[in-house]
Formats: structure tokens, sequence, C-alpha cells
């Protein structure tokens, strides 16, 4: 599992032209799910993205997580980060999980997120078409693969 955490001053989702999901302060998710994807990932990530420390404390150094902060999450699934360019100029999805596979680990991600998070966490729309606004706060933007733990 591969997320882009993005800490944003707003955040939103549209759809058809209509907002389906919005956030003030907090983060936004992009999670790219592959076949190899599992619990354990869900688990762990979630867990960390939570409490990950990067809001600004009163001394402006990036102490607390968005817990701490009672900042919002939006979580958004975007298959395209795994795309591979190791040939040509057209990306490969191969390693994205298919649908069947990935659209229940989507699910059970948001709510091991809301979990952790002890709140509702708005989404995207799995499979369509989204226009994604951000206030990008920092920038902050952190990439976290599962699989590295790092």
């Amino acid at each position: 599992m591969l997320v882009v955490i993005q800490r944003v001053r707003q955040a939103s989702v549209e759809i058809d032209g209509q907002i389906k999901s919005s956030i003030a302060n907090g983060l936004l998710v992009l999670v790219g799910i592959e076949e190899a994807d599992t619990d354990e990932d869900i688990d762990w990530l979630s867990a960390k993205l939570t409490n990950l420390r990067i809001f600004d404390d009163a001394n402006g150094v990036m102490n607390l997580s968005v817990k701490e902060t009672g900042g919002d999450v939006m979580v958004v699934s975007q298959f395209t980060l795994h795309a591979s360019t190791k040939k040509g100029n057209r990306p490969s999805y191969i390693k994205a999980a298919r649908p069947e596979v990935a659209v229940p680990l989507y699910e059970k991600f948001v709510k091991a997120v809301e979990m952790n998070l002890a709140k509702p966490v708005p989404t995207g729309e799995f499979g369509a078409d989204m226009k994604i606004s951000l206030i990008n706060d920092g920038p902050v933007t952190i990439i976290i693969d599962s699989k590295d733990r790092k």
C-alpha cells in the first residue's frame, strides 16, 4: 500500500461538478493499493499516518499528529500511484490491484483511519473521475510505502 500524505489547510473532492467531500486543516491522503496488500498493511499504515508528527506545536516545531490537533483526514483512492514508467513513455499499472481486490481493502483502510482518528473520514469515490482541490500547508508532502516500513 502506497500513500501520499499532504498536510493541508483545506481540500475537497468534486465529482460531476458537485463537491462530494471537503476538509479544513488536516491531511489529504492519496492511497494506491496493490494485489499484495493485506490487513497488516492497513493496520500499520492507518496508525502511522494518524500518529505522524507533522503539525506545528506552540514553538513552531513539527511535533504534533493530526489526532493531537483535532484535524481532519480525507482519503482518496489513486491507482496511478503504482504506475511503472520503466519501459517507454506510457505508464503501466500492472502492479495496481484490480477493483475486486482494491475496493474492499480501500474500504477497510478508511474504516481503520476512522477508528484511529475517532471520527468520520471523508473520501473520494473509488473509480470516479475526481477533481481534487487543495491548499498544501508548508508544503508538507510525505510518501510512505507499507512494504518498506520507512
